[in-house]
């Protein structure tokens, strides 16, 4: 059976007699594991996946070395973040994702490209942000075509918030990039009128508003098929200050 919980709307913490209700920028419908992927979770999550904790990681110790660190925020199946750290192998990569069989998934490419520089963490990405992620530590953080609540009453679960890109900046190291990419025009819409005001980051567009679609990231089958049929897709990119 297929299990789905609305976090979105129905999380809530209790403290005391008070219950707080948390806006949650996703809906976690948790798909059935295939075989593969319960088998690369069941073999290699112990060496690649990152636990939540109350303590920022240490990435030295981590991968044991020291390199730039990307996060990827909400990487889905994670063949795009694959692809990213087996080209990129001079970084170190760490991918974010709530839903289990993407992290199974993301997985067992790790094992095809024989990946070490690759790490995963199946947790909410606001927790891991606040308490887990140093400070001035992150070369680049990438959110890659997020939900984009298309109705405007749901535009408070967009991921894409001005609170949560200055929490995303502490992260950053100065001049480290933010990089977001929609297919969904209104959405890219949005998020300039998030991020260009602020002072934080700089827009990298040299128009002030999208860029062209870099080479670090790679496009994928669901984009190749949006535009052979015409539909565009939107990369943003944001130094921090």
């Amino acid at each position: 059976m297929t299990a789905s919980r609305d976090k979105s709307v129905s999380s809530e913490e209790t403290k005391g007699e008070k219950r707080i209700r948390k806006i949650r920028s996703y809906v976690l419908r948790e798909g059935r594991l295939t075989k593969g992927q319960q088998r690369a979770l069941e073999e290699h999550f112990p060496n690649m996946g990152l636990e939540y904790q109350e303590q920022p990681y240490d990435f030295e110790a981590i991968f044991g070395r020291k390199a730039p660190v990307v996060l990827e925020i909400g990487f889905g199946m994670g063949k795009s973040l694959a692809e990213q750290a087996s080209i990129e192998r001079d970084k170190d990569f760490i991918g974010i994702e709530v839903h289990k069989p993407g992290v199974g998934a993301c997985l067992v490419l790790a094992e095809e490209y024989d990946l070490t520089n690759l790490r995963v963490i199946n947790h909410d990405a606001v927790e891991i942000i606040d308490k887990c992620i140093p400070d001035n530590s992150l070369d680049r953080i990438q959110i890659f075509f997020p939900d984009p609540w298309h109705k405007k009453k749901h535009h408070k679960r967009r991921i894409v918030q001005t609170e949560f890109c200055q929490k995303l900046h502490k992260k950053l190291v100065k001049g480290g990039i933010l990089h977001l990419a929609t297919d969904w025009e209104n959405y890219a819409e949005y998020m300039l009128e998030v991020l260009n005001p602020m002072e934080e980051f700089k827009n990298l567009s040299e128009t002030g508003d999208y860029v062209p679609k870099p080479d670090s990231r790679p496009l994928t089958k669901f984009e190749a098929r949006g535009q052979r049929l015409g539909h565009g897709v939107w990369d943003l990119m944001f130094s921090a200050k």
